[in-house]
């Protein structure tokens, strides 16, 4: 797959399963999130990765903290589905740095969180970015190991769909380009 082929074709999918990315695949998937643009080479991110093995330990994280804020039933049923959504989790976190503007930060954790959706989908993965309520949830937060400066811009699913999405999404760019 061309560079031009998977920018313009990756696309979220939520119906994901086994196989997901092994050892070296995910390496690739983490060396690529590393290498975004990052004014003054702050690494203002980490990740966490949740493999298949912890993955049930992940989706008990979300029931039991939809349940202790009060989240109601259908946030109940929310996390039973996206704590079983794939094989893999990559919770990316922004950890911004004291001295750069945070926002800048943020953005730079958001494009490492793209990468490793472009990766793993040039190594034939497929992929989608979930954040919701989740990623506010103190128990959550503190699963993660959150400082206080710090959040949870992703959980990014990862695994293998038998949907084949390859056609472009956005074929008219007239409603959202202007020129100066």
């Amino acid at each position: 797959m061309d560079c031009l082929d998977l920018l313009t074709t990756r696309r979220s999918t939520k119906n994901l399963s086994a196989p997901a990315p092994d050892e070296l695949q995910l390496d690739t998937i983490l060396q690529a999130a590393t290498q975004v643009p990052d004014h003054g080479d702050l690494t203002p991110y980490r990740f966490v990765v949740i493999n298949q093995e912890r993955m049930e330990n992940f989706h008990q994280l979300l029931k039991n903290s939809a349940t202790s804020a009060n989240l109601g039933e259908d946030a109940l049923k929310k996390a039973d589905k996206v704590g079983t959504m794939a094989p893999m989790v990559i919770t990316v976190i922004a950890s911004p740095k004291a001295g750069q503007p945070e926002w800048e930060q943020q953005l730079t954790a958001g494009c490492a969180a793209y990468a490793i959706q472009l990766a793993a989908k040039a190594q034939g993965f497929d992929n989608v970015w979930i954040s919701s309520v989740w990623v506010d949830l103190p128990s959550v937060r503190e699963a993660f190991a959150c400082a206080q400066q710090e959040k949870i811009v992703a959980f990014i699913m990862i695994g293998t769909s038998n949907n084949h999405l390859d056609e472009a999404k956005n074929t008219e760019i007239e409603p959202f380009v202007s020129y100066f």
